[in-house]
């Protein structure tokens, strides 16, 4: 369904969101297998502090479209383009129906959604056969969970776009991935105040997502012991799948 990546010697990567957890355990296990770097988050020393030579470093905003097509133009001006882009930038904010704030939503969704759709606009032109573009979106995005209320849905958002890409790319030879975890342990899962079953590591998750990439699929899902149940429970009715999801969760 898409391009199998498996030599990664001097491809031109632009990772957006790549100063911690999966994009930084991405940027650094792509280094090792020779991939030429761009490098973006908003924090320029955190993208220092990886200590990933002769990486390009872009950093930018991805919620600013200013500051995200001036890195676009960096990436440009150096390299001409890039083989592969990978959305990684994310937010997370547990919110429930009780707890439910506008503004904080609409920054989650700023980040997990919108910056994925800028980028888009940007590096649509730029993208040729055997390469791509592809988006960390989320098992959350499979069908609504408690606490999700913010993030499940820019997420759900990540996926149907990802699928209309494809539709659109893959005939052309331009492979689209969407990347979907479950609980892998970063700053953003550490808000979690409940048990995360089959948490897994950055590194880990960038292994996986390496693995993905020489499959040749369109959809990366790991840790596979927990994204089959959850893949299970978004096909079952409603009737079903809500009384589940409430005795699992404990909602």
């Amino acid at each position: 369904m898409n391009p199998k990546l498996t030599d990664w010697q001097d491809k031109r990567v632009w990772l957006v969101g790549a100063s911690a957890g999966i994009g930084a355990a991405l940027a650094k296990s792509l280094a090792q297998r020779g991939a030429r770097l761009a490098l973006s988050a908003r924090n320029a020393k955190k993208l220092q502090a990886l200590g990933i030579a002769d990486a390009l470093l872009l950093p930018c905003d991805v919620t600013d479209t200013a500051s995200l097509a001036a890195a676009h133009a960096g990436l440009i001006a150096a390299w001409g383009g890039a083989d592969m882009v990978i959305y990684l930038a994310g937010d997370y904010m547990p919110m429930g129906a009780d707890n439910f704030d506008l503004k904080v939503a609409e920054q989650v969704v700023a980040v997990n959604f919108n910056g994925a759709m800028k980028l888009a606009s940007l590096v649509l032109p730029d993208l040729k056969p055997g390469g791509g573009l592809a988006l960390v979106a989320s098992v959350a995005g499979y069908r609504g969970l408690p606490k999700a209320l913010c993030y499940g849905p820019g997420k759900a958002a990540l996926i149907h776009f990802a699928e209309c890409l494809h539709l659109d790319l893959a005939p052309k030879g331009v492979g689209v991935w969407v990347i979907n975890p479950g609980f892998v342990a970063t700053r953003l899962t550490a808000k979690n105040d409940f048990e995360m079953p089959a948490l897994i590591t950055p590194e880990q998750a960038a292994q996986a997502i390496i693995a993905g990439f020489a499959a040749g699929r369109f959809e990366i899902h790991f840790p596979k012991r927990f994204t089959r149940v959850m893949k299970l429970v978004a096909h079952l009715p409603y009737r079903w799948s809500f009384p589940l999801i409430r005795r699992f969760t404990g909602a």
